[in-house]
């Protein structure tokens, strides 16, 4: 595809970024659940299951990390692998996040988030080799990077005042979902990455493909960036 193509391709892109990332599509709990959450009490397994693989299918800020994740990792092994670094790292914050009442403000974290999404399409450009002639290790990064998606949904988690009553067993099956839409998520992106590198234009391609991403992380920061510092003026 023509440079000027993939430049076009890359601002429809930023545009309609720039439509969903708002209130109702942010890294959050959309406001039905969130109701939902709030009205409930004692253990309730199968709707907590339910939230978090909608959350997890439906973030696409996750699902924009995970591309960048597994962007140029061919063997399943090595897709196992880290997926559950930044699976370990998701669940490891949110859980205890949420059980210890630790909450990050959640404009600063989702911008943190949409760093990541830059950072690892930077990283398959092969931008750190070129400018400081070194390679970060990809798997702290994406462990660490794992972190922050998780705190990034307990902050959310928090500010909905969950009911103490079932609270473990609750958060507990809310990840058991996200682990399951992560699966789904990455079973999508990995079908459609294996059709795609089977044509002869993946590595011509590769590189503006990882620009999109890369703009579309630079989008979500912008974003939540502006919205930290209008509330807090």
């Amino acid at each position: 595809m023509p440079p000027m193509r993939w430049a076009a391709v890359a601002a429809a892109l930023t545009c309609v970024l720039a439509l969903m990332v708002s209130p109702a599509f942010a890294h959050a709990v959309a406001e039905g659940d969130k109701g939902y959450i709030q009205e409930i009490s004692g253990v309730h397994l199968l709707p907590f299951v339910y939230l978090g693989a909608k959350h997890m299918v439906t973030g696409y800020d996750h699902i924009l990390f995970l591309l960048g994740v597994v962007f140029f990792l061919y063997r399943l092994n090595h897709v196992a692998l880290y997926v559950s670094l930044f699976a370990l790292g998701h669940s490891t914050t949110m859980l205890l996040g949420v059980y210890f009442n630790v909450g990050i403000n959640s404009y600063l974290i989702d911008a943190i988030i949409g760093l990541s999404v830059v950072y690892k399409a930077l990283d398959n450009m092969g931008a750190y080799q070129r400018w400081f002639g070194f390679q970060p290790n990809t798997k702290v990064a994406t462990l660490v990077f794992g972190l922050f998606h998780g705190f990034g949904l307990s902050t959310k988690i928090i500010e909905y005042e969950i009911s103490p009553d079932g609270l473990v067993p609750n958060l507990l099956a809310f990840n058991v979902g996200v682990e399951i839409g992560q699966m789904v998520a990455l079973t999508a992106i990995l079908i459609a990455m294996g059709f795609w590198r089977r044509t002869a234009g993946f590595w011509r391609h590769a590189y503006a493909a990882n620009v999109v991403v890369m703009t579309a992380g630079f989008v979500l920061i912008g974003y939540q960036l502006t919205g930290y510092f209008i509330n807090s003026a």
